[in-house]
This record gives C-alpha cells, structure tokens and sequence, in this order.
C-alpha cells in the first residue's frame, strides 16, 4: 500500500501527519511526503512550530496513479496554503477521478472544497468549516470519523486529532481494500 501524503511547506498540524504516516508504516505500507516545494516542511503544534520533515515528491511530478491513498493531514495554514496551489488542488481532484480513498482530518476539507469534489458527500470536519462544507454542497456531520462512499471514490473523513486512532483505523481499512484491487 503506497499511500500520498500531501502538506504545504507550513502549516500542517504534527499530529495529524505524524500519526497516520505511523498507521501506514506499522500496517507495512510505504508513505510518501508529498509538497508542492522541494526540501522539507515546517510542521506545526496547533500555532507553535514544531518539526521539519524532508520532502520525498513534488506534487507536479506525481498523480494519482503513483499511490493508493490520500492522506491530508490538517491544521490551518496547510489547507489554505494548499488549496491556492492549481497543482496541489489537481493532484487531489485525480484521486476522484480515479476512484482513489482520500483521508481528511480536521481544516484539510478546505482542499477538498477548493477541488469541487464535497458536493453530494457527507462528511465530517473540525466545526468551524461546517459552513463551508454546506455552501460547498456536502452534508456535514459532527461525528469522530465519517466513511462516505457516495460518490467516485470512497472519502474518510475526522474532525480532530482527538480522532486520530478512529481516523487511521478507518482510513487504513479503506487503502487495503483499494491496494487489494489495484494490487
């Protein structure tokens, strides 16, 4: 299982990219940081700075078809940085169109509406982008983890990190099944 994460150069909530990357590793999948800049990344504890992590692909030089998963990790600045990129927003727009799982915690649903790929979903988020979510077409429900397969492919989604043990095992869950049928 090959499994895309993608984070802005800043911004990213720690947690919720070191976690997952964990899930995947522990599971024997093989993760990939995945940026729209080369280098590393400025990870973030909610506004304090936290770590840095190298860059393994620029988001212009991967697709969808590189991977079997998604993960888009959260924290504010990293969904917005993200979403202003046409070829960050692409690269998540392809795992749709390729019926692909894409895994969303907390603000990263902000990419996710930037990408016109919520409409007709439910899904969940950290409250504050329930509007958003609604405005943007989707239903948005206030549970730990959401698994929405109404649609192109199937989107978890996870409000917080408090969520993150019921996140992974959803999203990991969904990946195997999506390796096993591309693999």
């Amino acid at each position: 299982m090959k499994v895309a994460f993608l984070v802005a150069p800043a911004g990213a909530e720690q947690m919720e990219l070191t976690d997952p990357w964990r899930a995947v590793t522990d599971e024997g999948g093989t993760p990939e940081l995945v940026s729209t800049t080369d280098g590393r990344v400025q990870a973030f504890h909610h506004l304090d700075k936290a770590d840095t992590f190298p860059v393994d692909r620029k988001v212009d030089d991967v697709t969808a078809a590189d991977y079997d998963g998604l993960v888009l990790p959260g924290g504010v600045a990293n969904p917005d940085l993200l979403r202003m990129d046409p070829d960050a927003v692409a690269f998540v727009k392809g795992f749709f169109s390729a019926g692909k799982p894409v895994a969303s915690i907390c603000h990263a649903a902000w990419t996710l509406i930037e990408a016109d790929v919520v409409r007709g979903r439910t899904l969940t988020s950290f409250p504050s982008l329930a509007t958003d979510l609604r405005n943007a077409g989707a239903t948005w429900v206030d549970e730990q983890v959401r698994v929405c397969a109404d649609g192109p492919n199937t989107l978890v989604t996870s409000r917080r990190p408090d969520d993150l043990k019921a996140f992974e095992a959803a999203f990991l869950e969904e990946f195997a099944k999506a390796s096993g049928a591309s693999g």
